[in-house]
């Protein structure tokens, strides 16, 4: 389990260097994500073999969400003097998300000629 958790934080230790030198606007993390799937699909030993210590984790991912809150609780001033403003960040942002993603979606579906018909 050891050797599983260094591979995993490898991967994300070699994105985070990536992420800092070539792309610093993308997340290492994600890097590293991508860089992993790139390897097990490449090395589907190497998934199988990770999968046990993979699935514990994200089994108590919830326990990981546990600093968040506190974070939250400890700046519950700051949370309600810029609540509203969040709020509507949020929703705005993700309604915004949603309607650029169906246009998108719609768009490339036309461009490959399975648009609506008319």
């Amino acid at each position: 389990m050891i050797l599983h958790l260094a591979i995993l934080l490898t991967f994300q230790l070699i994105g985070e260097g990536l992420s800092r030198v070539f792309l610093p606007t993308l997340p290492g993390p994600v890097i590293g994500l991508v860089l992993a799937l790139l390897a097990f699909v490449a090395a589907p030993r190497l998934a199988e073999t990770i999968r046990p210590t993979a699935t514990g984790i994200l089994a108590n991912l919830s326990l990981l969400f546990v600093p968040a809150g506190v974070g939250v609780v400890s700046h519950w001033r700051l949370l309600a003097s810029d609540g509203p403003a969040l709020v509507i960040a949020l929703v705005g942002s993700t309604v915004l998300a949603l309607l650029v993603g169906a246009f998108v979606f719609l768009g490339v579906a036309r461009l490959l000629g399975q648009g609506p018909e008319r």
